[in-house]
């Protein structure tokens, strides 16, 4: 199998195959997937520290070399300035999409958002029921998911052209952090009116955009080798902003020492995974 079809396989499996699996969390009772989808959070926390700094980090400053070492820094900042911009889209985005406590809930890192708002009226926002704007949130969600999977697919793809073990644990990071974001994004396109199976192939369709982003990229990299190292530290920084950002302000919402511990356990369990498959994958 040729490497661009490797890329490509796996980039599928990040963004389509996530998305499937996150369905599975729909059928599960309300109850049930809102104690279990808190740990995939904080689990994918450490998948993406780790793969971040154990495998990406590492192998762009190898292939850097010394003299490389500041450029990498420059990558890093510079990556850590897109993801912010992007997060700002991101935002804009949700704020629409997650505006019905209803669809929010379902989203684990909205979840307390959507409470408060709740807590504090007493009831819905007025405008829950308003039909056209839950199709505008759809429609909002399909377009932010399909930029948010080209840029995972992109990723993916500077990792395999590091190496196939990179793209791997890089593939495997992607994966963990997008399941508990597919099941909000599956909750909003039901709310918005969509049949569950027409919610979940639009879903599916999004993650071809990873696939996209993927081939867009190997292309980009392999004309310009030199960049290759850079790429991987703008990989790093995107993993490490949304890790730090995106994820870890939401585990902070739970701050009772029973939760704090078990957090802390899956995040380290996070790492340990990485480092034991970059171990495995290097041995």
């Amino acid at each position: 199998m040729t490497l661009l079809l490797t890329i490509m396989l796996f980039a599928a499996v990040g963004g389509i195959a996530s998305a499937a699996f996150a369905v599975v969390f729909l059928w599960v009772r309300e109850e049930h997937s809102a104690l279990i989808l808190p740990h995939f959070i904080s689990f994918a926390t450490g998948a993406l520290l780790g793969a971040a700094l154990l495998a990406l980090l590492p192998e762009a400053i190898a292939v850097a070399g010394p003299a490389g070492a500041h450029a990498i820094g420059l990558a890093l900042i510079a990556g850590l300035g897109v993801f912010f911009v992007i997060e700002k889209l991101v935002l804009w985005w949700h704020s629409h999409a997650h505006v019905h406590g209803e669809g929010a809930a379902a989203c684990p890192q909205h979840a307390d958002e959507a409470h408060e708002r709740r807590g504090v009226l007493g009831h819905e926002p007025a405008h829950a029921h308003d039909h056209g704007r839950d199709h505008a949130s759809g429609v909002l969600v399909l377009v932010g998911d399909s930029l948010h999977n080209a840029l995972d697919g992109a990723l993916i793809a500077a990792a395999f052209l590091g190496s196939v073990q990179l793209g791997v644990l890089t593939t495997f990071a992607v994966g963990a952090h997008e399941i508990p974001h597919r099941v909000g994004d599956f909750a909003i396109l039901v709310q918005a009116g969509l049949s569950r199976s027409r919610a979940l192939l639009l879903n599916l369709a999004t993650g071809f955009a990873s696939v996209l982003g993927a081939v867009v990229a190997y292309f980009a990299f392999r004309e310009t080798q030199r960049a290759l190292p850079y790429a991987l530290a703008f990989a790093a920084a995107g993993f490490i902003y949304i890790a730090v950002a995106g994820l870890i302000p939401g585990l902070h919402r739970r701050a009772d020492p029973r939760t704090s511990a078990i957090q802390v356990i899956l995040i380290a369990a996070g790492i340990a995974v990485i480092a034991a498959a970059e171990q495995l994958t290097r041995g």
